[in-house]
C-alpha cells in the first residue's frame, strides 16, 4: 500500500523549501518569520512533520503570498479512512504535546481494537463496503501509533462506564477491547479514567470533549456530531472546555480504581 500521507508531506516540504530558496531566505531567516524553530522548519521541509495552520499562513506571507503553500496544504488532508471533517484534527494530533479526550458515546478511536472498529463500521448507516471498513481500521491503527511513538506527549482519557457496558460487537469483542485499554493504560504517558454510572456531579453532561495542546502551547478543541465536526480555536470557549475537563478528572474514578472496575467488568462478560 502506498503511504499517501507520507508522500504528501514530502511534496509539501519540497514546495516550502523551493519557495523559501526562491525568495532568498535561509532556513534560520524563514524560521524567524514563521515563528517556529529552525528544527521544525527542517522537519517540515524533509516531510517528517505535519505543518501547523500557523506555519502555512505565516509561510505564505514570508514567501510572497503566492497561494502555493495554501494550495499544497490542501493535499495533506487526503487520508482514506478518516471523515473529511475530522482530518484537520487528525493532523493536529500528530504534533500535539497533550491530548485530552472525554467520550460518552463510544470508545475513542485512539483506543479501539480492530474488532471493535469493524463492529462499529458494520452497524453504519448507510452501509459501508468491506474496503471502506478496512480503510477505517487502517486509519485508526495509524493514529494509534501516537500513543507509543510520542512518549513525551501526555494522553488523558475520561470514558463513561456505559461505553463498555453497551458491549458493542458482543462479549468477545468487548473482552478484547477491555484488555487492550488496560494494556494501553500501563504506558507512562497515558492516563485512563472511568466516569461511573452513578455520579451526582458531572461537568461533562453537554457532550464529548476533545482538547489538545500544540508545541507552541496553544490549546485547541474539537467537537463532533452527526456527519460534521468543528475545530474550535476561540480561547474563551477552549478555556471553558478545559475547566470542564479538569472538573471531570476529579469527578471520575482514579486511574487505579478505573483499572479495577475494568477488570471487574471483563470478569462479568
Amino acid at each position: 500500500m502506498v503511504d499517501e500521507s507520507s508522500d504528501s508531506l514530502r511534496t509539501f516540504g519540497a514546495v516550502v523549501q523551493a519557495l523559501r530558496e526562491h525568495v532568498g531566505l535561509s532556513r534560520e531567516q524563514f524560521a524567524e518569520l514563521v515563528r517556529f524553530s529552525k528544527h521544525t522548519v527542517a522537519s517540515v521541509e524533509l516531510g517528517r512533520r505535519m505543518p501547523d495552520v500557523d506555519f502555512v499562513e505565516r509561510g505564505e506571507v514570508a514567501t510572497g503570498n503566492t497561494g502555493a503553500l495554501r494550495k499544497a496544504a490542501v493535499h495533506l488532508v487526503r487520508q482514506p479512512g478518516l471523515a473529511a471533517w475530522f482530518r484537520r484534527w487528525a493532523q493536529l494530533e500528530r504534533m500535539a504535546i497533550a491530548l485530552y479526550t472525554y467520550e460518552c458515546r463510544m470508545i475513542p478511536g485512539l483506543l479501539q481494537t480492530e474488532a471493535y472498529v469493524r463492529a462499529l463500521s458494520a452497524a453504519a448507516v448507510p452501509p459501508l463496503s468491506d474496503d471502506e471498513i478496512t480503510e477505517r481500521w487502517i486509519a485508526r491503527a495509524e493514529r494509534q501509533k501516537l500513543l507509543r511513538e510520542r512518549p513525551n506527549t501526555t494522553f488523558s482519557f475520561i470514558l463513561e462506564e456505559q461505553v463498555f457496558l453497551r458491549r458493542t460487537g458482543g462479549a468477545e469483542v468487548m473482552r478484547e477491547q477491555i484488555d487492550h485499554v488496560l494494556e494501553i493504560a500501563e504506558l507512562r504517558n497515558v492516563q485512563i479514567q472511568l466516569m461511573p454510572l452513578v455520579q451526582e456531579k458531572h461537568a461533562g453532561l453537554q457532550g464529548p470533549i476533545h482538547l489538545l495542546e500544540t508545541p507552541e502551547n496553544q490549546w485547541l478543541a474539537y467537537n463532533e456530531g452527526q456527519k460534521s465536526g468543528q475545530l474550535i480555536t476561540d480561547r474563551k470557549v477552549v478555556s471553558v472546555l478545559l475547566k470542564r475537563y479538569a472538573s471531570m478528572r476529579s469527578q471520575a474514578l482514579t486511574v487505579p480504581d478505573s483499572a479495577s472496575l475494568l477488570r471487574r467488568m471483563r470478569g462479568n462478560l
